[in-house]
């Protein structure tokens, strides 16, 4: 039997000096990801960090496991190959909104698509940081930045919208300032099993401060966003007096005891079901119509690309005539040479 293994934040913090900028959000989800990594009691040379290119991508030097530096947008493919190699590693993807949704755009939804038991976790600045501030799929439409000096013209990706097209089975969203969350979803990622993809709204204090503080100020934060759990009412606000409820096909923000509505009328979570309707709506809400949705949004259990192939493989070999090397340079059209 195995005994679970004791670990400590600390054990998975390299001896590398951290090179993010003083007040980077990067710093806040290194610190949750090694918390994750430690209740998740999995050994250490059991677990891979893979990353493509950015600021995010320097990732893997910060932690104290295995780790794969990748170019440019291949993040999602190296991640893919390495845990289709050796199914029994905890692979992690390290990855930007510029890498994984531009250049890496294609990697990415296939690898949602065919639902590897990766976990993904894209830190989402909306802005390309590492480059020095150009816009990126992300950036809000009309964003002032060194490649649009007059405003964007582009219409953003919805990362959620994204994940949950491509047949994505767990998304998930936290943000920077709350670590405590973006630990808990992380586990949560860990363990399900599937492309996991986690947007965590980081803030680029140098190209972009401030991006997110419309949800991450403290002063505001609670009616402002909306912490999904599933089984438990979607309920948020200061005095958790406001929750969503379904009108129309449609959801609604009310006050909890106005206008007839009571905690009976406000929906429950379901992150389990299959139906990605809700989950979509959900995604894809911002302020200040809706509260922002941070938590496990979706998690649908389905069968991974792994386990599909591994079915296939020793399906062929058990019918295959193909035992050794010798049957296989002896089979189909053959000639003798004297």
């Amino acid at each position: 039997m195995e005994t679970k293994i004791q670990y400590t934040p600390a054990d998975f913090r390299s001896d590398q000096d951290v090179r993010w900028c003083a007040g980077c959000g990067d710093h806040a989800i290194l610190n949750a990801m090694t918390k994750a990594m430690a209740n998740i009691g999995v050994p250490k040379e059991r677990i891979v960090v893979v990353s493509g290119i950015g600021c995010s991508s320097r990732f893997p030097y910060y932690v104290s496991t295995y780790g794969f530096h990748g170019i440019h947008g291949r993040a999602a493919a190296i991640a893919s190959g390495i845990k289709t190699a050796n199914p029994d590693l905890v692979v992690w993807e390290i990855t930007g909104d510029g890498d994984a949704l531009a250049i890496g755009g294609n990697h990415f939804i296939h690898t949602v698509r065919r639902n590897i038991d990766i976990n993904i976790i894209v830190f989402n600045n909306e802005i390309y940081g590492l480059t020095k501030g150009q816009y990126s799929p992300t950036s809000k439409l009309g964003a002032i930045t060194k490649t649009s000096p007059y405003g964007t013209v582009e219409h953003p990706f919805r990362i959620g919208e994204v994940v949950i097209g491509a047949q994505g089975h767990f998304f998930a969203r936290t943000i920077d300032v709350m670590v405590n969350l973006s630990s808990e979803i992380m586990e949560q990622a860990a363990r399900f099993k599937g492309t996991s993809v986690v947007e965590s709204l980081v803030n680029c204090v140098i190209f972009n401060d401030g991006a997110h503080n419309v949800y991450s100020d403290k002063e505001y934060r609670d009616d402002r966003v909306i912490v999904l759990r599933h089984g438990e009412k979607m309920v948020f606000g200061k005095n958790k007096d406001k929750g969503l409820v379904l009108e129309n096909l449609k959801l609604k923000v009310v006050t909890i005891g106005q206008d007839g509505y009571t905690m009976d009328d406000i929906l429950t979570h379901n992150a389990h079901e299959e139906n990605p309707g809700i989950h979509l709506m959900l995604a894809n809400m911002s302020y200040p119509v809706f509260p922002l949705a941070l938590g496990v949004i979706r998690a649908v259990s389905g069968q991974t690309y792994e386990e599909l192939l591994e079915k296939q493989i020793a399906e062929v070999k058990s019918k295959s005539k193909i035992r050794t090397m010798d049957d296989l340079l002896r089979s189909g059209a053959t000639w003798e040479v004297k």
